[in-house]
């Protein structure tokens, strides 16, 4: 028989806002997939551990995927970690592969998931909190309200472009470019009225927040999330 692979969605940081089905996934899985170099650095399997301890008594297969601009080294490693997982599934083996957040919203998992539905075997995403409405819930906010447009960004984008979107902006791991962010955000707000929350590793112990362009740290961490609405919407 055929084995089936589940991309599970840890959440943002606090294992109390795991689901009950990752949690049953992850339980009734044979093997457990990180993707990073050990499990010491892997956000996800700290947070599942939390939740799940037996977690620790699966077998834990750490693979790591490539932080690269080199279209052709990041495919090579996909199609390698996609054959190692494949292997898996063909001796009956259930695979449930970690992400931080939820699998659906820029995670390295669903470049696996297509490719192991493109070849006729089973994948299910396992839906997580993800770490920008973790965040307005913290910071007790709403993301949208009425009519007002969502805008979710990632860290990678350049800010520019970005500047007269309507409604709400959610810019999602902006850790690498927080200082040119932060700086787009200081000269709108002279121009605008802003209201601009940031927090960093939402629901860990080391969470961070700040309130005004001004006041964000332009070191904070990877998992940095900062939102910006109109003033006069709240």
């Amino acid at each position: 028989m055929q084995g089936i692979l589940y991309g599970i969605g840890v959440g943002p940081g606090d294992p109390e806002l795991m689901t009950l089905k990752a949690l049953r996934c992850i339980r009734e899985s044979d093997v457990v997939i990180l993707p990073q170099t050990d499990r010491d650095t892997c956000h996800a399997y700290q947070i599942a551990k939390q939740a799940c301890p037996e977690i620790e008594k699966k077998e834990l297969v750490c693979l790591p995927f490539p932080m690269s601009r080199d279209e052709n080294k990041v495919q090579e490693a996909h199609k390698k970690i996609y054959e190692r997982i494949a292997g898996f599934l063909d001796t009956g083996r259930t695979v449930a592969f970690l992400t931080i957040g939820d699998p659906s919203v820029y995670s390295t998992y669903h470049y696996i998931h297509r490719q192991v539905e493109e070849s006729g075997r089973k994948a299910v995403m396992v839906s997580g909190v993800p770490s920008f409405c973790a965040a307005a819930g913290a910071l007790g906010i709403s993301l949208a309200d009425n009519k007002e447009e969502l805008h979710i960004i990632p860290g990678s984008y350049d800010v520019s472009d970005t500047m007269q979107l309507s409604g709400t902006r959610v810019y999602m791991k902006s850790g690498k470019r927080l200082a040119e962010l932060k700086e787009a955000l200081v000269a709108q707000a002279e121009e605008r009225p802003l209201a601009v929350y940031c927090v960093e590793n939402c629901g860990m112990e080391n969470e961070r927040r700040f309130f005004g362009a001004e006041q964000i740290e332009p070191d904070a961490g990877y998992l940095t999330i900062v939102i910006v609405k109109d003033a006069s919407n709240g």
